[in-house]
């Protein structure tokens, strides 16, 4: 039996832009998804913090060191510009591998720059 677990968790990004008439998706700043092991088209999960919004989308990469967290089309109508987020990719893991596992938890500042890489036994502790 498989079991769904998180496997990446980019904590309180802030909106940088949107843009309604692009083709759909989220631009995430390349260097924030190399550390939250976030790979161009994967699907996401997205919780907006400032009013609730949860929706599904894929990733692009966006220009490294940007802190450029955009979303695209629908999705542009889900937040607005300086909104906070949470992003999350999940995964299936067997039984044997579910011990073994350790979530990628990326926290941010406000200028979307890391601020901290956390484990499964740090978040506890630090994610406010």
């Amino acid at each position: 039996m498989k079991r769904s677990f998180l496997k990446s968790k980019i904590h309180r990004a802030v909106i940088t832009q949107t843009e309604l008439h692009y083709e759909g998706s989220l631009t995430i700043d390349k260097k924030i998804m190399e550390e939250a092991d976030v790979l161009e088209l994967e699907k996401v999960s997205v919780v907006n913090i400032n009013n609730g919004e949860r929706f599904e989308t894929y990733v692009i990469p966006g220009e490294r060191g940007s802190g450029t967290i955009c979303l695209n089309g629908a999705a542009a109508r889900k937040a607005i510009v300086g909104d906070k987020v949470i992003i999350m990719t999940f995964c299936d893991l067997d039984e044997t591998e579910i011990s073994n596992f350790e979530p990628k938890i990326i926290l941010l500042d406000e200028d979307n720059k890391i601020k901290s890489v956390l484990n499964k036994i740090e978040v506890n502790n630090k994610i406010n």
